[in-house]
């Protein structure tokens, strides 16, 4: 833990001019509109519960609403803080899964199908905003995306409904692989079988996958949301549009594993991309600034007060072994647990 206090110690010097602009930035903002970004931020993460949630439900791991919320917020301060911090926050997360009762190979595809629906819910608020500004110049190409990322869910959703459908596939690849190092053909099937079969405790049916990517999109429009009243609190005004496409320009920057929370890359586009959408300078580096204080620095610092006090004594325990000495249930309800 003192090795991470020495980071978080850096990064508030590295981080202190942008502080002690947003303090001052404060000093004039209006308070319900600070209030009403700083709610926003809340359904923001919110949003990414209960994408996890769901997922998990499906696979027959129910997890409590505060539980979750709290893993969501702590992994949120590990990726936005630390360096390497994504990776730290999917391994943290990992564990948790693994805490709750998820298989690995459940709680990894937990992990990923998250991903994929945040990435396709960054993309369709992109090519949202894109349309509101009215980029026309060749619409049959943002159809031509939106039918991809939708048959992407799709098959996601089938191959997660329905693992057998690559079976054979996985049987086909696994024995040109053990030719090709001149092993038996058959060696390593009986492991692929187990996987399959571990996958076929998930049950993604389609109005699952719509609720998991409905909340993807609702933490979207609240993160669009925290930036458009982070605007009014300092005072600007920008078009919708322009927000949309600055937030999700932003956003997408902010996976560039340079710095910890995107710092410097994404102040550095989201600035121009506000000036753009019909705000002053001035007016989009206040923006900016308090933006970044709530729904970065904010949610940062409730979230290092979670872990701290909800999962740092939890974490030394090895999940495999809580899982084997929780008692055996008979019934059907033995392979499911609430935590």
């Amino acid at each position: 833990m003192g090795a991470v206090t020495i980071v978080l110690a850096v990064e508030v010097a590295l981080a202190w001019d942008q502080l002690a602009k947003a303090a001052r930035s404060l000093d004039s903002a209006k308070w319900w509109w600070l209030l009403a970004s700083a709610l926003a931020a809340v359904v923001l993460m919110h949003g990414f519960a209960q994408v996890q949630r769901t997922l998990l439900t499906s696979a027959g791991v129910h997890v409590r609403e505060l539980r979750s919320e709290a893993a969501y917020y702590a992994a949120n301060s590990l990726s936005t803080t630390l360096p390497g911090g994504p990776v730290l926050a999917a391994t943290f997360l990992l564990r948790q899964q693994r805490i709750w009762g998820a298989s690995t190979l459940v709680a990894s595809w937990q992990l990923v199908m998250s991903g994929v629906l945040q990435a396709v819910g960054l993309a369709l608020l992109g090519l949202g905003g894109a349309f509101i500004l009215g980029a026309k110049n060749n619409p049959f190409s943002l159809l031509f995306t939106l039918g991809g990322f939708v048959a992407l869910l799709l098959l996601a959703q089938a191959v997660a409904s329905r693992p057998e459908l690559i079976d054979g596939i996985g049987c086909r690849v696994l024995s040109s692989f053990n030719s090709i190092r001149r092993r038996p053909a058959d060696a390593g099937l009986a492991k692929w079988r187990e996987m399959l079969s571990q996958l076929e405790s998930v049950s993604l049916s389609r109005r699952n996958l719509a609720t998991a990517f409905s909340w993807s999109l609702v933490n979207r429009f609240a993160d669009v949301a925290c930036l458009g009243f982070a605007a009014y609190a300092a005072g600007a005004h920008a078009s919708v549009g322009g927000l949309t496409v600055a937030c999700a320009a932003a956003r997408a920057a902010g996976t560039i594993p340079l710095m910890p929370g995107g710092l410097l890359v994404v102040e550095a586009v989201l600035v121009p991309g506000l000036v753009s959408s019909g705000m002053s300078l001035p007016a989009a580096v206040s923006t900016m600034l308090i933006y970044r204080l709530i729904s970065w620095l904010l949610l940062a610092a409730i979230g290092w007060a979670v872990f701290f006090f909800m999962f740092r004594a939890q974490n030394e325990a090895d999940p495999d072994d809580l899982e084997d000495s929780t008692p055996t249930d008979d019934g059907p309800a033995a392979s499911e647990r609430t935590t």
